[in-house]
């Protein structure tokens, strides 16, 4: 059984782009986030690592769209300094992979796996399922794809 977002509960829906499975490998190039209250947009948290400091190519391919649209740091330890002042208690909405789990070790916000509330589980082509089953625009966005099958699970509901 699905899963249900409450109204007035408030929601971090999360996407972290690695460049390593874990944080003593490497740092995050990319955070992005959503803060929700129910299914409405409170606010986003959009930071990479700046660009000289990735040395894995396809990392750089992967993150090479928007760049006004983000904020840029010299660490991935002051984006999670940022990050985690940001989410301050929410409960977080992930991608439940191995690397996200790892990165997010040390926070202590209960993490929820964004699919019980989509009805699908984490599978290496989700993604494409997701944009399929909403019949979603291509985007580079993840956090926005997910957010959006939120809002059509939630509107659809029975």
């Amino acid at each position: 059984m699905k899963s249900k977002i409450k109204d007035n509960k408030e929601y971090i829906i999360l996407e972290i782009i690695p460049t390593a499975i874990s944080p003593d490998k490497g740092p995050i190039a990319q955070i992005s986030a959503l803060k929700l209250k129910g299914i409405h947009l409170m606010d986003r948290f959009d930071y990479r690592l700046n660009e000289e400091l990735i040395f894995n190519r396809d990392i750089l391919k992967m993150i090479d769209y928007d760049k006004d649209k983000f904020n840029y740091e010299n660490s991935s330890d002051i984006i999670f300094e940022k990050f985690i002042k940001w989410i301050g208690k929410i409960d977080l909405l992930i991608i439940d992979n191995t690397y996200t789990y790892n990165y997010l070790e040390k926070i202590n916000n209960k993490k929820i796996s964004i699919f019980k509330y989509l009805n699908l589980k984490y599978s290496d082509d989700v993604i494409d399922k997701i944009i399929n089953k909403y019949n979603l625009k291509e985007s580079n966005y993840i956090v926005d794809l997910l957010y959006e099958a939120l809002i059509y699970e939630s509107n659809n509901k029975k």
